[in-house]
């Protein structure tokens, strides 16, 4: 049975089961603050877990997108040695929300496994929750009853609560599961060694494919558990695996989803996967991190070097240091496999169709950028073997390596094997760890839980009519953390403050007290469907009615520069093309960022007609036009854009101004008029294929235009008042450059009569001609003097050094011929002279130059410069 077919059984099964089939939620998170990823099937159903939204229906069904690589659940450095881990995976899962329970989910689970796909009941066993001392949770004796139903008891085994109790985090909604694992080993291993012994025991085909978890319970702050007032399922079988036994195959890569991208790599490569160990962990690496990678690029998170997409560019990254040390790859071409990827998964998930060129694009610039970043470390790696004295070369400067350079530790590692050297592991490791843990103690924060005031399921948000409305603190908690100190959680039963999300900042403002005491709104942030405004100290009376009212001025900024970037997107269509879509925002009260698909520079006049057609609309006055809580597919219809990577409901906002429609849950000026002016301040690249407009509106134009104003009156006046600024300046650059080349040609005649004095102060040494000698020229001056000199002798070594402005200079020539007879290195030489006047630096064998910081070193520098030639 083909992989289509596998998901679309499981779908359509669990529809005649009344639940309703709902599409992958985007796998970028990004209004979730605990997770970066959806990690597991339940992560974008969180809200209804938590009774904080309401579902569809009680029953729904889905295949979702899942990425693990970071956190609790971290499968990355498995992914490649085995055959069933993955960073990227397709959850299927079956849902309940307060509706069935233990009895139909097992059913309907053996049911599917056993006559739908025909799996074999004699290579399946159960396990159920066997209970926990420390938490005073009983044996599942529900599920188990349930099971022997339908399965024989010698199937049915005991589980922890590591293997058998599924928790979303240290708090909130848990409780016991069932899982059910498979043995797909041949008849005479099975024959060999009983199945039920290798359940949970990472065998590589005796594995889990299907884990039930019946949330009952709640975790508190204080590692207690209490009863949920609604049950509910949360199921989830890994797709990957479950093609594996479906096919009869031994492992996830020989699957059809793995296996059109294996051949391709084998294709481009020249190698042969299942011939030799090294080469099919590399090849099996590679097809696992390009789907992780394309998914989360068209789900619109980026490479970078922060948050998540630092996760992603590290994935990238693991894929082409293995192909580059196993399969002898030297340039970009995991690109090239997007192409299978989108026509193998793109009718499931038509993303990777719409967004294929950006993936490419994208990765083969992330590949380029990584491996001159592999020949930077190889050069910077020989210099620290050079500079170690034995045989074990130290963790620490590994560890720089992979820090700051992003070099491979495992290469690093490889290539002082391969010259008969051996790596500090220790000493890494302890570098490693100094690091984490700097990094853990600046993120680690401690909450409480909340402490309820008034029961109240559906919070109201105001904030598109009023900045200013009473209102009562439902619940608080308290949050500790070492970047912010003590903070509180507030959550009213209605509130004006539009909480961070969309791009938009969250709103500050304030809550007064009926006796006048103001406590100050710091921040307003949305999780799990509940608006939260964060606080320093908490209201002297929590029960009592206060008035709420957000910071207007910052609103109305923010609201200026959101509709604005609605206009720069209609703009860039206008006039860029049809092809430009949104891939980021961020809306403040003081500026705004809108990035964008675009496969070249944005000109100048372009950019120009840009910011014309933003202004026209503001000029034209365009009323806002709102439609609140119509069906999504009306909106679609009537011409509104929906995001791509963003997460909409049944219903949406769609938001108006003249022939720009798009959905949006941001604040919105009421007319373009109050924007004033829109003003571009700059263009750039994010990525390839991805570009950035940086950009003002209103007061910030004005302050603009005001400080512009300033500086130009100030450069008029140091022109002495020119009537044509800017003719002025180009006749001082002219200047400025024809003083620059009579300069130059001076210092090079300087040079040619320095050199004709230096010639008699050359002294030999065992054949080599040698100078060490104080200047007085500038870099290129010593340069230009070094070649010179150097170039009309026979074995040269010479060393100069030179005090410019405060600051030293060394440099080093070294004649070719003597680079190769003699094993110098003017690299070497330098960094090592550079400890004397406090700098280093670095070049080629035959020359290289160093600055410092100390010019009194100098002589002390040219002074030890003639050991080199003793010793050489």
């Amino acid at each position: 049975m083909k992989s289509q077919d596998i998901r679309s059984k499981y779908l359509e099964f669990f529809k005649s089961k009344g639940h309703t089939i709902v599409p992958s939620a985007p796998m970028v998170l990004k209004n979730d603050p605990t997770l970066m990823f959806v990690n597991s099937g339940m992560a974008p159903f969180k809200e209804y877990f938590l009774g904080q939204a309401k579902p569809p229906n009680t029953r729904l069904t889905d295949s979702q997108k899942c990425l693990r690589v970071s956190g609790k659940h971290n499968d990355l450095e498995e992914v490649g040695y085995d055959t069933y881990h993955h960073t990227l995976f397709e959850m299927l899962g079956n849902w309940s929300f307060g509706d069935y329970f233990k009895k139909e989910a097992i059913a309907w689970c053996w049911e599917l496994l056993t006559e739908v796909y025909g799996i074999d009941k004699d290579i399946l066993y159960v396990t159920v929750f066997e209970g926990d001392k420390e938490d005073g949770t009983p044996m599942d004796q529900e599920a188990y009853d349930f099971w022997k139903e339908i399965v024989s008891e010698d199937r049915i085994l005991m589980g922890n609560k590591k293997d058998n109790f599924w928790e979303m985090g240290d708090q909130g909604p848990c409780g016991p599961c069932s899982e059910i694992h498979v043995d797909i080993r041949s008849a005479e291993e099975k024959a060999k060694v009983d199945g039920k012994s290798l359940v949970n025991e990472d065998h590589p085909q005796v594995v889990e494919i299907w884990n039930l978890v019946f949330m009952q319970y709640n975790r508190k702050a204080n590692g207690s558990l209490e009863m949920l007032p609604n049950k509910h399922i949360d199921t989830g079988m890994g797709f990957e695996r479950l093609c594996m036994v479906m096919q009869g195959v031994q492992s996830n890569y020989d699957t059809d989803v793995f296996t059109p991208i294996i051949r391709e790599i084998e294709t481009i490569s020249k190698t042969e996967y299942g011939k030799d160990e090294k080469v099919d962990v590399a090849i099996r690496v590679i097809s696992d991190h390009v789907r992780a990678v394309a998914f989360s690029i068209a789900d619109g998170q980026l490479p970078s070097n922060t948050g998540a997409g630092y996760v992603i560019r590290r994935i990238l990254r693991r894929a082409v240091r293995y192909s580059f040390t196993f399969l002898d790859q030297k340039e970009p071409f995991i690109y090239r496999l997007v192409n299978v990827l989108s026509n193998k998964m793109g009718e499931a998930f038509p993303e990777l169709k719409s967004q294929k060129q950006l993936i490419q694009n994208v990765i083969k610039e992330e590949e380029m950028s990584f491996l001159r970043t592999l020949d930077q470390g190889l050069v910077l790696l020989n210099g620290v073997i050079e500079h170690t004295s034995d045989t074990v070369v130290s963790g620490e400067k590994a560890f720089e390596l992979y820090d700051t350079y992003g070099f491979p530790i495992d290469l690093t590692s490889l290539i002082l094997r391969e010259k008969g050297l051996e790596l500090d592991e220790a000493g890494f490791h302890a570098a490693m760890e100094k690091q984490k843990s700097r990094s853990r103690s600046a993120s680690e924060m401690s909450t409480d839980d909340w402490t309820v005031l008034i029961e109240d399921d559906i919070q109201e948000f105001v904030g598109y009519d009023t900045l200013v409305t009473p209102v009562k603190i439902t619940r608080y908690r308290k949050v500790v953390s070492k970047k912010e100190g003590t903070m509180y959680q507030l959550v009213f039963n209605l509130t004006p403050f539009y909480p961070e999300g969309g791009g938009q900042v969250g709103d500050k403002g304030y809550i007064e007290s009926p006796n006048g005491n103001v406590t100050y709104i710091l921040d307003t942030k949305k999780e799990n469907n509940v608006v939260y405004h964060l606080v320093k100290e908490l209201p002297e009376d929590l029960n009592s009615v206060l008035k709420a009212g957000v910071d207007e001025t910052q609103r109305y900024r923010t609201s200026c520069n959101h509709t604005a970037t609605h206009l720069l997107h209609q703009a860039l269509r206008e006039i860029l093309g049809e092809h430009v879509e949104q891939k980021g925002s961020a809306v403040h009260s003081k500026h705004l960022r809108f990035d964008f698909s675009h496969f070249s520079k944005v000109t100048n006049e372009q950019l120009q007609d840009i910011e014309d057609f933003v202004n026209a609309r503001i000029e034209g006055k365009l009323p806002l036009q709102e439609q609140r809580n119509i069906p999504m597919q009306k909106a679609i219809d009537e011409g509104a854009m929906a995001l791509f990577g963003e997460k909409y409901g049944d219903t949406v906002r769609a938001i108006r101004f003249g022939k720009s429609i798009e959905l949006c849950g941001g604040t919105h000026v009421q007319n373009t008029s109050d924007i004033w002016h829109f003003k571009i301040k700059s263009e750039s690249a994010v990525a390839s294929g991805i570009r950035r407009i940086e950009a003002i509106t209103n007061d910030a134009v004005r302050e603009f235009y005001t400080d512009s104003s300033k500086i130009y009156f100030e450069v008029k006046e140091l022109l002495n008042n020119a009537q044509d600024p800017i003719k002025a300046l180009q006749n001082l650059q002219d200047e400025n450059s024809n003083l620059k080349k009579q300069v130059e040609a001076l210092l090079k005649e300087k040079a040619k009569n320095v050199k004709g004095e230096l010639k008699n102060e050359i002294e030999t040494i065992d054949g080599i001609q040698f100078l060490a000698k104080k200047v007085d020229l500038d870099a290129a001056g010593i340069k230009d003097l070094s070649f010179e000199l150097g170039g009309t002798l026979e074995n040269a070594f010479l060393v100069f050094g030179s005090e410019q402005n405060g600051k030293a200079l060394l440099s080093c020539y070294i004649s070719k011929s003597l680079v190769e007879s003699h094993k110098l290195n003017a690299g070497q030489v330098v960094r090592e002279l550079g400890k004397f006047i406090q700098g280093g630096g670095g070049g080629q064998p035959f020359f290289a130059t160093a600055g410092g910081k100390k010019p009194e070193g100098i002589p002390e520098a040219l002074e030890a410069a003639k050991n080199y030639v003793v010793k050489a």
